[in-house]
């Protein structure tokens, strides 16, 4: 491979890194949009502490346990290649990783997607869940759990050699931060008012929804590094494609939203129109690279069908997400994966059941894993913060802030 063929896949995936880093600031507008502002502070330091954490706890030992370098005869569940980085012979030539990238972009690239499980939850279980309690679960869970999972389909593991497929994570990344949403809100329990006695689901709105709005163009506008990255290289050929199926499976999905939600309320909604759109994006996410545009655009339809009927479902069940992460994230992160196996080069029954196999497993083991770390949790330090604190905002009571100046003057 010529010297300017790897520089440019190595700057595509530099440039996909930065995408998928800013797409954090999308999740923190999203969440802090659609829930209410006595709690926005709260919301932002959970978002700044999952990347500056999960970035460290990636170098520290989570990339190594990620990918470890499995061998013939490992059962290729766990192993660990050692503590910090250090790059391997070769690391920073086309001699590395088909002349993709260098070691320490593989590195920063990975260290990116790691921090976006936790932030899954932490839309989840916004308003109500102790910020100690959060920063102990988010170490826990993106040091060790997200890495053993992602070795066992990423990191050349027993999923990976049964064919489990899964392009950019709808499985790996998002419903890993699903799961674990689930289980923790289940614990949590809902806001106040959420519910009335009946057990009737009541709206709590957010107190923006054009920043909510603004985080999901953001979001939209990562997803290109997420997915597009996710080729490992600048093919330009399969590089396009995936931008384009990423693109049509956002779009399709915030159609297939908006038009069953109008048909069930009667009314616009912006809000399922825009967790259309993400509900398309982490259903293509498994397979972008073997659709075709046709079947991207039927994925991120159904993908907004789910949308609209999922966040009915967790209401019914008497669950409290404020932001829709669940039915985002885990639901049509389980649809995006088992669609490899209904759609496009690879599908076929073996497929679907490998899929549906791999689901099965990363479920169990998340939702095991994050049990016993709330748990854990809930009876040392306690997930919920206080009637009064919850009542009064989060930024009060937990950061002795406020998001919103009134700009007054103090003449003292």
């Amino acid at each position: 491979m010529d010297l300017g063929l790897f520089t440019a896949n190595n700057v595509w995936m530099m440039v996909a890194t930065a995408l998928v880093f800013f797409m954090h600031t999308g999740f923190a507008f999203l969440e802090i949009g659609l829930t209410r502002q006595k709690n926005t502070i709260n919301i932002l330091f959970k978002n700044i502490f999952i990347i500056t954490g999960g970035l460290l706890l990636y170098y520290a030992f989570g990339f190594n346990l990620m990918y470890p370098g499995f061998e013939d005869g490992d059962l290729g569940i766990l192993k660990f290649a050692g503590f910090g980085l250090d790059s391997p012979e070769g690391g920073v030539t086309a001699a590395y990783a088909d002349g993709g990238y260098t070691y320490w972009t593989d590195f920063l690239f990975q260290g990116m997607f790691a921090a976006t499980a936790a932030t899954i939850v932490s839309g989840a279980v916004a308003e109500r869940m102790k910020i100690s309690a959060f920063m102990v679960f988010t170490i826990a869970y993106v040091g060790l759990v997200y890495p053993v999972i992602g070795s066992w389909g990423w990191g050349e593991g027993f999923l990976d050699s049964w064919g489990f497929y899964d392009f950019a994570g709808s499985t790996l990344v998002h419903s890993v931060g699903g799961w674990a949403a689930i289980v923790a809100i289940a614990l949590l329990g809902g806001r106040i008012g959420k519910f009335s006695k009946d057990g009737k689901a009541k709206a709590i709105p957010g107190h923006s929804i054009p920043l909510a709005t603004a985080g999901v163009l953001v979001l939209w506008l990562g997803w290109f590094g997420f997915n597009g990255g996710s080729v490992l290289s600048a093919d330009p050929e399969l590089t396009s494609l995936v931008l384009v199926n990423t693109s049509l499976a956002a779009a399709a999905g915030g159609f297939g939203a908006i038009i069953l939600s109008t048909i069930l309320y009667k009314n616009l909604d912006l809000t399922m129109f825009l967790n259309g759109i993400l509900g398309g994006l982490v259903g293509i996410t498994a397979g972008a690279d073997v659709m075709s545009p046709n079947e991207s655009v039927v994925i991120g339809i159904i993908a907004g069908l789910i949308i609209v009927l999922g966040i009915a479902l967790i209401d019914k069940l008497k669950l409290d997400d404020p932001v829709g992460a669940v039915t985002v994230h885990l639901i049509c992160g389980i649809w995006g994966t088992l669609a490899v196996g209904i759609f496009g080069s690879l599908a076929s029954g073996e497929q679907f059941l490998t899929q549906l196999y791999g689901v099965l497993i990363v479920g169990g083991f998340c939702v095991i894993t994050s049990g016993i770390i709330l748990y854990a949790i809930k009876v040392s330090l306690g997930l919920r913060v206080t009637r009064e604190e919850e009542i009064e905002g989060l930024d009060l009571h937990e950061h002795g802030m406020d998001a919103y100046s009134d700009f007054t003057i103090n003449e003292d």
